[in-house]
Parts: C-alpha cells; sequence; structure tokens
C-alpha cells in the first residue's frame, strides 16, 4: 500500500507550540472543503480515531464542544471513530482521504512518515515539551504526538494477592512463578494469570517487558546483532521462558482456547483471576469493569516487570498512539490545533489512567505506588540507515515477534509437553539467525 519512494516536498517547519503558516502549496487535498491557508484554526475538521467507545459514550462530543468554544471560527468537527483502526486506515491512506487529525498507524515504518504526515516541528526542540517522539520521528523530524504514555508490566487485583499473603511486588520471575502459586494455593475462581490465548492480540503485551527485564534501553537494536537472543538471562529468553513456566506449572486458565477478552475485565475485576500482563493503558478499563460488577475499582492495581537490575524496578514507558495530520489536509491549522488542545487542554491522558506526553504532566493516582518503584525507561531508535533492520530480520526469521502465533505456540508446547523450554529457544535462535541472514544483519 505505500510507495516505495519518497516524494520530494518543500514543508514549512514549526515549534510544538506554533500553529503551522501554511502555504498553498502545503494543500494538495484531502476532501472538498476551501484550503484554510491563513494559519487561524477555522472552518471543518475530520478527526479518525481507534477509541470507538469513547464517540459512543459522547466523550468526544464533549471533546469537540471544549475545543470549539476554544477556536470560535471552528465551524464543525467530524469524529470518526474507526473499527479494525489498522486495517481501515491503511486502506484509506491508499488515497488522499484519511482525515485531518488522525492516529499513526503503527506499521507505518519511520521512513514512509514523510510520504503521509506533515511534519510537526524539529524533534530536539519539541523534546522540549513532548515526551515518547522517537516513534514518530524520521531524519530529525516528528510526525506525531502521543496521546498518552503507557508504562509497561502486570494488571493485577491487590485484594487477591493481599488475601494470598503477598504485600511486595516479585522482583525475580520465580518469585513471580511462587506468588502465583501462593494465590492458586489460596484458592482463585479461575486462574492466577490469564493469557487472553484465544483473543492472541494480548500475548504480544509481553513484548513491553523488552528492555526493563535488564535495564536496557538498546535491548531491542542488540537483538539485531546476535544470532542467539533467546537465553535464561536475556530479556526475550526471561519474557517467553516465563510464559512457558506459568502454563508448565498450572498457573493459568485450564482451556487457554476459550478465553474471553471481554469477559476477563469482569473476572480480574470481582477477582476470579488474579493478573494479566498487560500495558497501564488496560487500568481504567479493569476499574470500570469492576465498578459494573459491584467490586471496588481501588482492588485494581498495576505492577512492574519481575525483575531488578541494581536492586531496582525498570519499565519501559512510551507513547500510545501519536496524532498525526494529514499530509493533504487542506486545514492543517485548525489540525495542529487540535492535537495541541487535545494534549494540553482535554484531560485525555489522565481519565486514561496514563502518563501525560507533556514532559512537566501530572502522574494518575492509580499509578502513584508503580511509579514510586521504577525507574523509567525509553527505549532507544534504531540507529540512522538501520531503522527497518530488525522488521526485516524478523519477517524473515519468520517469528515476527508482534504477530502472537508463535507465543500461542510455545503456550500449545507448554501445556502438551511436545517441547522443553530449552528446544524452543534453539529452535528461536536458529530461525533468528537465518533471518539475519537472510537481511544481511
Amino acid at each position: 500500500m505505500f510507495p516505495q519512494k519518497r516524494r520530494t516536498r518543500v514543508l514549512a517547519v514549526v515549534t510544538a507550540s506554533t500553529l503551522l503558516a501554511l502555504t498553498a502549496a502545503c494543500s494538495s487535498g484531502g476532501g472538498d472543503q476551501e484550503a484554510n491557508d491563513d494559519g487561524t484554526p477555522s472552518g471543518e475538521l475530520t478527526v479518525l480515531t481507534w477509541r470507538t467507545d469513547l464517540v459512543e459514550d459522547g466523550t468526544f462530543d464533549e471533546y469537540v464542544e471544549q475545543f470549539k468554544a476554544k477556536y470560535p471560527e471552528v465551524t464543525d468537527v467530524t469524529v470518526e471513530g474507526v473499527t479494525d483502526y489498522e486495517g481501515t486506515v491503511k486502506t484509506r491512506m491508499n488515497t488522499e482521504d484519511y482525515g485531518d487529525v488522525l492516529a499513526i498507524p503503527g506499521s507505518v515504518t519511520p521512513d514512509q512518515l514523510p510520504d503521509f504526515f506533515e511534519p510537526l516541528g524539529d524533534q530536539a526542540e519539541m523534546e522540549k515539551e513532548y515526551r515518547w517522539l522517537n516513534d514518530k520521528s524520521f531524519e530529525g523530524k516528528s510526525y506525531g504526538i502521543p496521546v498518552v504514555g503507557n508504562v509497561q508490566g502486570v494488571v493485577y487485583n491487590k485484594r487477591v494477592w493481599e488475601e494470598a499473603g503477598i504485600t511486595e511486588f516479585p522482583t525475580t520471575p520465580q518469585e513471580f512463578l511462587d506468588d502465583l502459586q501462593a494465590v492458586k494455593d489460596k484458592g482463585i475462581a479461575v486462574a492466577p494469570l490469564y493469557t487472553n490465548y484465544k483473543d492472541a492480540w494480548a500475548l504480544s503485551q509481553w513484548e513491553g517487558w523488552r528492555g526493563a527485564v535488564t535495564a536496557n534501553p538498546d535491548y531491542v537494536n542488540e537483538m539485531t546483532q546476535t544470532d542467539t537472543p533467546w537465553t535464561e538471562e536475556s530479556d526475550s529468553g526471561v519474557i517467553d521462558g516465563t510464559i512457558y513456566d506459568v502454563v508448565a506449572q498450572g498457573l493459568t486458565e485450564a482451556d487457554p482456547t476459550t478465553t474471553d477478552w471481554e469477559g476477563s475485565k469482569r473476572l480480574l475485576g470481582v477477582g476470579d483471576i488474579s493478573a494479566m500482563v498487560l500495558g497501564s493503558w488496560s487500568i481504567p478499563q479493569m476499574q470500570a469493569a469492576a465498578e459494573a460488577a459491584g467490586a471496588d475499582p481501588a482492588d485494581i492495581a498495576y505492577m512492574p516487570t519481575p525483575s531488578q537490575v541494581d536492586g531496582k524496578f525498570h519499565t519501559v514507558a512510551g507513547g500510545d498512539y501519536n496524532l498525526g495530520i494529514n499530509v493533504h489536509s487542506k486545514n492543517k491549522a485548525t489540525a495542529r490545533a487540535w492535537i495541541d488542545w487535545f494534549n494540553h487542554e482535554s484531560g485525555f491522558s489522565e481519565a486514561q489512567v496514563g502518563l501525560s506526553p507533556l514532559i512537566d504532566g501530572p502522574v494518575p493516582a492509580a499509578l502513584e505506588g508503580f511509579m514510586a518503584e521504577v525507574e523509567l525507561i525509553t527505549m532507544n531508535p534504531a540507529p540512522e540507515g538501520k531503522e527497518s533492520l530488525f522488521a526485516d530480520i524478523d519477517t524473515a526469521s519468520g517469528i515476527v515477534t508482534t504477530d502472537p502465533k508463535y507465543r500461542q505456540q510455545i503456550i500449545d508446547d507448554a501445556r502438551s509437553g511436545a517441547r522443553t523450554k530449552e528446544q524452543i529457544f534453539d529452535d528461536l535462535n536458529s530461525r533468528w539467525a537465518e533471518g539475519r541472514a537472510d537481511a544481511g544483519a
């Protein structure tokens, strides 16, 4: 879907807090409305969002009213909630009609950003105000700003763990296993740890532990330089080894083929399961499910990756979806005003119990205890010229770490005993080495 060759374009570059000053040359399409070229937020705006729930419950209606109150010359803001966001928006990006403001799909690689999105400013300058810009920056320019920051670890039912006598975070994978066993021994209706195997995507959430296990912000980049990233001590080995062990030791649901993502929220809320490996974005959903089920939403808490370096927990922090501006938009000034207003004034990150993308933004109450125990890590970007190397190796190896299928296979093997953990690691390392060779790493 994406063009292989970048277009040659000349665009205005501004700082994060300055509205775009546009020229007619910048407005090349994107709808039927006349171009808004004077830099004043006005006219009509179309926003694409993956948060269909917030469209349906009226939250975005409130955002639109607040935005229009600040910018009275804005006549209309249309918010399109898009189900199957990644797939649908990728298809629409084959045209110029993909809204004025949209969350940048995760499949857009850094070198493709200039083809589809307006540069928002110099990355170095914008980093004085915003965090986590690496992911959607290219050649020193930023093309997206995250709407909220997530940390990675384990969402759990604090009451259940305390009733099992556990009041401290586990500091090693073995302690994590021991704690889950203690929860099981105390008695729990479904499982100490729920994998969400059937819905699959949740297994990719374990990737969020990469970098946190060894407190290494270059871990992913270093994977491209070794034929054996799966070892007992490596981040990949600890992650996939823990998955294997929790299943092999009977600490997960009895039949993973029947897991239910939506139902799992209520199960955690009422304490029928005690933990799931998910990003902090999941906290408000679990709290809401707990409250709806008549349980106490305050039971939902968050713990760091069970690993310490020099006696400290570490957690990888990064942006969620980044808002960007359609390079074909005819109303880039208003689009930029929406992005700035959304991050500064909407209260979205606080409402989502996430970290603010603003450097001096507040920490939500539900994460205050967690944040007091951990040091944040921001993963380093790939070296210049090697932006796609990891993806190239990952694809060539056939593993595709972002695809949950290989972790489903690990769970299958752990349940059946078809392969040992060591055999799985040997297989993954062999395939990774072949991928490196094929990718010319």
